[in-house]
């Protein structure tokens, strides 16, 4: 059994004792400022991420560290409110782990959330943005390594990181609630500085429609495992060169609060789809 495989069970074991009966089948990773959607969930366990056997810990303003498991819309789910980053020192796998837990815990749907700057003339500060693909410019990679064919194979199929038919879907929560949803390219870096601007304008010409410091590792392993993914960026910020003034956390999480009503009424749509569908 390899390292990563039992980490996995021990985990997930612990995480069937604390559900009870729940069986998470839509896995979400809330970001920067997102994190409140969760405290929807019906009869929902809260479990603080140090209490979870080999969970990393965030530090970062913003994401609460804990996970929850409860219902909404009548679909079970396992939510992370809040991330740990690269940046703040994990290695790729260790900030993937979150991610694979939630799949070998049931939920083979993924819907992945993060803050991002706007870099496409459409992207501007309180978008919505629907993740297309994505660019990834991470140092390290999830999958380097020893590959464990119980978990995926050694090289994963990535043409539809971001499965077409939840976009569809997300498409038309977003006529229901009565917003706009974009599609763009997501180009994933590792931080924690901001971009500078002539790193921004390559970014552009690379396809890229929106940047962050989150996602990208976590599509991967989840591609990886088979599960299916939907990606959305709260473009809370233009990126640099892109806008004015200097570029702060506190711009990112007072954008992500101005919007969190519009984006929590999408999720609440997305999962009433998702409960249809099932």
């Amino acid at each position: 059994m390899s390292a990563l495989f039992d980490r996995l069970e021990e985990t997930v074991s612990f995480l069937r004792g604390r559900a009870g009966t729940r069986a998470p089948t839509v896995g979400m990773i809330l970001g920067s400022g997102l994190g409140s959607f969760a405290d929807r969930f019906e009869d929902a366990v809260t479990i603080p991420y140090g209490e979870i056997p080999h969970f990393p810990v965030s530090n970062v303003v913003g994401h609460a560290g804990q996970l929850v498991i409860g219902s909404l819309a009548g679909v079970t789910c396992v939510a992370m409110q809040g991330r740990v980053h690269y940046y703040e020192g994990h290695d790729s796998s260790t900030v993937t782990f979150p991610a694979r837990a939630m799949v070998r815990l049931g939920a083979r749907t993924l819907i992945i959330t993060n803050a991002a700057g706007g870099i496409g003339e459409k992207m501007t500060p309180g978008t919505l943005m629907l993740i297309r693909d994505h660019l990834n410019l991470f140092p390290d990679h999830p999958l380097r390594g020893e590959n464990d064919d119980r978990l995926g194979p050694r090289f994963p199929d990535m043409t539809e990181a971001y499965a077409a038919d939840l976009r569809a879907l997300a498409h038309r929560a977003a006529t229901a609630v009565g917003t706009s949803l974009p599609e763009g390219v997501y180009a994933g870096l590792s931080g924690p500085a901001y971009e500078t601007p002539a790193e921004v304008q390559m970014l552009a010409r690379l396809g890229a429609d929106a940047t962050g410091m989150s996602t990208v590792p976590e599509v991967i392993v989840a591609n990886h495992m088979g599960a299916r993914v939907l990606g959305i960026s709260c473009i809370t910020n233009a990126a640099a060169g892109l806008g004015d003034g200097t570029l702060s956390h506190d711009e990112v999480t007072a954008t992500a609060a101005r919007v969190r009503s519009t984006f929590e009424a999408l999720l609440a749509e997305i999962l009433r789809e998702l409960g249809s569908t099932e």
